[in-house]
């Protein structure tokens, strides 16, 4: 699994120009990409890393101020253009493996006590986000 953390003040995502998940205060806006082999072990890890990492101003997480969480799915992450023009995206899981995973780390971040906002798995999302920092983490699973 990997993960793009920000560090945000604050972020939408929108969906045919409905506000679909929105975070109003400080928090993390997550782009989430899932690979085929990511399970349990991942989604737990993934979660309990995003909830309990220390992006936040004076060095506190979001578990530390209870800042909610904007969790985005993105494959592209999966992307690879190491080769060509053309990326390709053979190492994102497709649809309907990643869509459980995904579905299954918001469920866990708010399972520790996250406030979490979704984007539309698999939707054209238009996001806007003021990064505070910036401060941008890639986090992939071990």
């Amino acid at each position: 699994m990997r993960a793009v953390i920000q560090r945000v003040l604050s972020a939408s995502v929108r969906v045919e120009g409905e506000v679909v998940g929105e975070l109003d205060a400080p928090g993390l806006l997550v782009y989430l990409g899932v690979t085929h082999d990511d399970g349990p072990t991942e989604v737990t890890w993934t979660a309990r890393k995003i909830w309990d990492l220390r992006l936040l101003r004076e060095e506190r997480s979001a578990s530390d101020v209870g800042a909610p969480v904007l969790v985005v799915s993105q494959f592209t992450l999966y992307g690879d253009a190491r080769r060509g023009r053309r990326p390709t995206w053979q190492a994102a899981a497709p649809g309907p493996v990643s869509e459980p995973v995904y579905d299954a780390v918001c469920a866990e971040l708010e399972r520790l006590g996250a406030r979490v906002e979704r984007g539309r798995f698999g939707a054209d999302m238009r996001v806007e986000s003021v990064n505070d920092g910036p401060i941008t983490l890639v986090l992939d699973s071990p």
